[in-house]
């Protein structure tokens, strides 16, 4: 077993490991216990009563949360020149067609989000082995795939965030900085959780939310009740 640095026994004595804790509590705690000399962005997992196997119960969305999520969002627009400074003027980062596509196949993927518009998909299609496994696969669904560049770009910048379960029934997904006040880190995760709720599948059986637990980099999970997350 690993021994526990001074930091770590530091931050586990300031909250119960086996509490669950309501999300405003949990917000508080995550802020007390995080010594790094870093702004840690601040995480959220939801563990769901899901099989990700069948497509009837994949949960998968978008949700903008209100406070942002702290970060420098690195965007690139692969689109045709006439929609270049639609892209630039909305404050993407990097602009292009062919010349990131070749550089995309020669194993640069220094972005964030890539948004691209429904004309130009046949030849961002090509890139799905890169792309796919980063998540930054362009997708319908998340509003990565549009004609609205302008729209798209300017709501990846204001804190719009896709999340998708992973193979293991698991939502993960950042929702702010340990800078944020505990009541920003708050709202963001209910804004999350919310939509997550919402989006239940009708063949989900049993109990959907199984577990929550927020933490920031490098910190100790604290376990959140789910019986403390109500929809609006």
């Amino acid at each position: 077993m690993a021994k526990l640095t001074r930091k770590r026994k530091e931050a586990l004595a300031r909250y119960e490991k086996d509490k669950a804790y309501t999300l405003a509590e949990a917000a508080e705690i995550v802020k007390k216990i995080t010594t790094t000399n870093f702004d840690a962005s601040v995480d959220l997992d939801v563990r769901l009563g899901v099989d990700p196997r069948k497509a009837n119960q994949m949960v998968r969305g978008v949700v903008t949360l209100p406070h942002g999520t702290g970060k420098n969002v690195r965007v690139l627009v692969l689109c045709t020149p006439d929609k270049e400074e639609e892209a630039k003027a909305a404050g993407a980062d990097y602009v292009g067609l062919d010349e990131y596509i070749n550089q995309i196949k020669g194993g640069w993927t220094d972005v964030d989000v890539i948004i691209t518009t429904p004309n130009v998909m046949p030849k961002v299609g090509a890139l799905g082995k890169i792309l796919g496994p980063r998540g930054l696969m362009p997708n319908p669904k998340s509003g990565t795939v549009t004609m609205d560049i302008a729209t798209a770009v300017k709501e990846v910048k204001a804190g719009k965030i896709d999340f998708k379960v992973d193979k293991y029934g698991i939502v993960h997904a950042p929702i702010g900085k340990v800078s944020f006040d505990a009541e920003k880190i708050f709202e963001n995760a209910k804004e999350l959780l919310q939509t997550i709720i919402k989006l239940k599948p009708a063949a989900a059986k049993g109990t959907y939310i199984k577990s929550i637990y927020l933490s920031s980099t490098m910190s100790p999970g604290i376990q959140v009740d789910p019986k403390s997350i109500t929809v609006a």
